[in-house]
């Protein structure tokens, strides 16, 4: 086999994919029964266990483990029917969201999972908007159904009113809570229960019935049931929309499952059925070029970066999705925001803590790489003698505010390393007051529980303990062009002047109505809501 076909075959095997849902909707227990059927590992964890049980294996961070929910996204590899699967767990929580949506760049499509006892909850909703934006496949997974759920054309309908995308079931339950017998797989037009499984194990014997089979419908879903699930498949097969894959992929149309993912019901299903439909790696564009995963060089751009990931080497790591061609470690490769040629690092695929040294890796792989600094959130790399320069990252605009300060003055050097890592992870973001230097520490973040984490970790990681004095601040703008020097602009009384890590000027406000103010009172200011990095 030649070169280019052996890359063209590793590239379409691939499939990179985020996990996204509002908290407690039971995605981490998802990621984990995939990482089973794929033989990544053999027990599940727990996130939600007392102090002493196993955590999920997708989260490694300390916080993680003793709040038990998701604060970062965690990469995931595994191989699974031929296929290799790339997940990005991210973080169900609203105050972490920046983080995902960061993620959501790397992937290729997203597999939402909603409570069958809730329908769309708001986060779902928001994540959801991230994705059409970028016009990604969206493959929906209705979790819980071994708890009493929703009515099932009512949670259809709550998808389709809420997020405004058409669904078309792939299969569908028998029941839920108590009563929940199995799914019927609409693809194959069999009724499919589950003998044996166990909570934490893929062990279980997958048995499928024919409709028509009066015994076997008798002994394991029983007539009720039976009779109930004829006539919703009637009023399905009549009414629903109908599977088109051009349009799954296109973002217009999502597949829906059904199952447990705690009681290992349909779980097995969905995977062999989304990593089907599912996309290999796709092009992505730079400039007004499209780059071809297969028939272009390597290139890959940042899209994460973690410090302090093993403890007893206080490392950095830069994230990195390739999105073309094979990575080669013995190769350099070029920078471009630096224009620097360099051999990248301990390149790495990553089992959430876990560590394997990389020699090759395709499009569609997501590595890590040490980073001595150099390196940013969007950031391109890529062959040497090529110039691809992908789109950067916005930086979202933080809506919360405090001054931060460590309370031992000796602790200064370590207080201020600390936070500025986790500001370039950007977690957080840091500004100084314009005239100052690091003295006085603006922290801004997109949501209140991120400030817990700083506090955490700069206590837990860098032996530092700071006080924090929130602000009253809300609303922050990106000085993007100013006719004066930002110290001489008219501004309000609740206005303050800033500037962030890379020295930008900005301006942050009480009230949202003060930054149109500011402009009508200084001709030619133009203010921004974000900065891509």
């Amino acid at each position: 086999m030649s070169a280019a076909n052996e890359i063209k075959n590793e590239i379409e095997r691939r499939r990179t994919f985020a996990i996204i849902s509002h908290p407690d909707a039971g995605k981490t227990t998802l990621t984990e029964k995939f990482l089973l059927y794929g033989g990544a590992i053999n027990t599940a964890g727990s996130v939600k266990g007392k102090a002493t049980a196993k955590h999920a294996v997708s989260d490694w961070m300390e916080i993680e483990k003793q709040r038990g929910i998701s604060v970062t996204s965690s990469v995931l590899q595994f191989s699974y029917d031929g296929f290799c699967v790339n997940i990005l767990d991210t973080p169900g929580h609203e105050d972490f969201s920046e983080d995902t949506y960061r993620t959501l760049m790397a992937a290729d499509c997203a597999v939402m999972v909603i409570d069958g006892a809730k329908g769309v909850e708001p986060q779902t909703r928001k994540l959801f908007k991230v994705c059409t934006l970028r016009h990604i496949p969206i493959f929906t997974f209705i979790n819980k159904m071994d708890r009493d759920a929703l009515d099932t054309f009512s949670l259809l309908e709550d998808i389709e009113n809420n997020l405004g995308i058409a669904t078309c079931p792939r299969n569908w339950p028998i029941g839920s809570g108590k009563d929940f017998r199995g799914i019927y797989d609409r693809t194959e037009k069999k009724i499919v229960v589950y003998e044996g499984t166990e909570k934490g194990t893929k062990e279980g014997e997958e048995i499928h019935i024919a409709l028509d089979d009066a015994e076997q419908t008798a002994k394991y879903i029983g007539e009720d049931a039976l009779a109930q699930l004829t006539g919703e498949i009637d009023l399905l097969d009549g009414a629903g929309a109908s599977y088109d894959l051009e349009e799954v992929r296109a973002g217009l149309l999502t597949p829906v499952f059904f199952g447990s993912a705690l009681q290992n019901f349909g779980v097995e299903i969905f995977l062999r059925s989304f990593l089907s439909m599912a996309t290999p790696p796709v092009g992505r564009m730079s400039g007004e070029t499209m780059v071809d995963p297969a028939e272009h060089g390597f290139t890959a751009f940042v899209f994460k970066i973690q410090a302090n990931m093993n403890k007893a080497h206080r490392d950095r790591v830069a994230f990195m999705r390739i999105c073309s061609g094979r990575f080669d470690a013995d190769k350099e490769v070029k920078h471009i925001q630096s224009g620097r040629t360099l051999r990248l690092s301990q390149p790495q695929q990553l089992m959430a803590d876990e560590r394997k040294i990389l020699t090759t890796a395709y499009a569609g792989d997501i590595m890590g790489v040490f980073d001595p600094g150099i390196f940013s959130i969007g950031d391109t790399v890529c062959a040497p003698g090529d110039d691809v320069r992908y789109e950067g990252i916005p930086t979202f605009a933080p809506e919360h505010f405090a001054r931060v300060r460590q309370v031992d003055t000796m602790k200064r050097k370590q207080f201020v390393k600390g936070i500025t890592q986790i500001a370039q992870e950007g977690a957080i973001q840091i500004f100084q007051e314009m005239q100052s230097g690091m003295e006085e520490i603006i922290v801004g973040v997109v949501g209140v529980l991120q400030f817990d984490v700083l506090k955490f970790r700069l206590e837990s990681e860098y032996g530092v303990e700071i006080r924090m004095d929130q602000l009253p601040y809300e609303h922050i703008r990106w000085v993007e062009k100013s006719p004066v020097p930002v110290e001489d602009l008219v501004g309000t009384s609740d206005m303050k002047r800033v500037k962030d890590m890379k020295d930008r000027p900005l301006l942050i406000f009480v009230h949202e109505w003060s930054a149109q103010m500011t402009i009508d009172r200084n001709e030619g200011l133009v203010l921004s809501e974000f900065q891509r990095n």
